[in-house]
């Protein structure tokens, strides 16, 4: 699945006899994608654009909005997690717009966590975050106790692939997803072994193949995803999450909490005069929202732009109030 993105990366999973052509928009280095046409009013509006269709959707839909209302110079930077957050200090970035918590990234960039204070949280997308390992619809029908971790072990030789060896396989996706998934492995004394798909791409392929094909795959997975409308995951029970059960990540031994998705800014953006503040503080919008962008780039092959702005066209009250707070 092709997105219309300037790099083509190949991706393959072995074992599932699968190759996929995707584009990467995760990277190590600061790059520019896309520059809009702008005023001095707004001047230019540095976004982070993360790699999964999601954040996607989130960060055109915000720029398109600051572009046409706003009159802001839009640079979408296509940059994994941890080189966007590094880049508030240096003014390279101004927003990343959805961020999976991230506690070790913001005990070294937010002030009130102890960092060096180039990041500031801006509330809340109003998108609610889910991870935990999925299997495909198909065998969650077949076998049904396989939904409960405990009897995951029980099935691991159904998962096994060149690259497990002797145990099941456990796919994950990019390296730079928010994941505790060899700790829960190492923890939960399952035979498994986690293997990196490599992007959101490949992952939804694997899937999809999966279900078409009847083929096991356990894998990583998360909402909001448009994705799931299509083939609907079954997720796998893992020990239910208490608070700081996850505090030390080597010791994880419990399910994923839900994510309230939020907003991270530069400190310098944030104290600026630009009308872009205040668009970004007051974004928000709901899984669906985000689904239905995501499903245009994605599955309808819509320019990113093209998608925003169908769903802003759509939306003229809620876009509004973003605008006038």
């Amino acid at each position: 699945m092709e997105h219309k993105r300037p790099r083509i990366v190949a991706a393959a999973l072995a074992g599932l006899g699968l190759a996929v052509s995707l584009t990467a928009c995760g990277g190590g280095s600061i790059q520019d994608a896309q520059t809009g046409s702008g005023d001095k009013k707004c001047g230019d509006l540095n976004v982070a654009v993360n790699p999964w269709v999601g954040y996607e959707a989130d960060a055109h839909v915000l720029g398109y909005v600051a572009k046409t209302r706003l009159g802001c110079n839009v640079n979408y930077k296509d940059l994994d997690e941890q080189v966007s957050w590094k880049g508030f200090g240096s003014g390279e970035v101004d927003v990343v717009v959805e961020n999976w918590g991230h506690p070790e990234l913001q005990k070294k960039y937010m002030a009130d966590k102890g960092g060096d204070g180039s990041a500031v949280d801006f509330g809340s997308t109003g998108n609610k975050g889910v991870i935990g390992w999925f299997v495909p619809p198909w065998m969650a029908k077949k076998y049904p106790d396989i939904t409960d971790w405990k009897n995951l072990n029980k099935y691991s030789s159904l998962f096994k692939t060149t690259e497990s060896g002797s145990k099941g396989t456990l796919y994950d996706g990019d390296p730079g997803f928010v994941t505790n998934d060899e700790a829960l492995v190492t923890n939960l004394k399952l035979n498994y072994k986690v293997v990196y798909a490599g992007s959101e791409t490949a992952l939804i392929e694997a899937f999809r193949d999966a279900e078409k094909n009847k083929k096991p795959m356990l894998g990583y997975f998360y909402e909001p995803q448009w994705f799931l409308s299509e083939v609907p995951l079954v997720k796998v029970d893992l020990p239910k999450y208490t608070d700081g059960c996850d505090a030390d990540a080597a010791k994880v031994a419990c399910d994923y909490p839900v994510y309230d998705l939020n907003k991270v800014v530069a400190k310098k953006f944030a104290d600026s005069k630009s009308p872009a503040v205040d668009l970004v503080k007051n974004f928000t919008w709901t899984n669906d929202d985000q689904n239905v962008v995501a499903k245009y780039i994605s599955q309808d092959q819509m320019d990113p732009e093209d998608a925003a702005k169908k769903w802003v066209d759509a939306h003229k009250d809620e876009v509004d109030a973003w605008v006038k707070g």
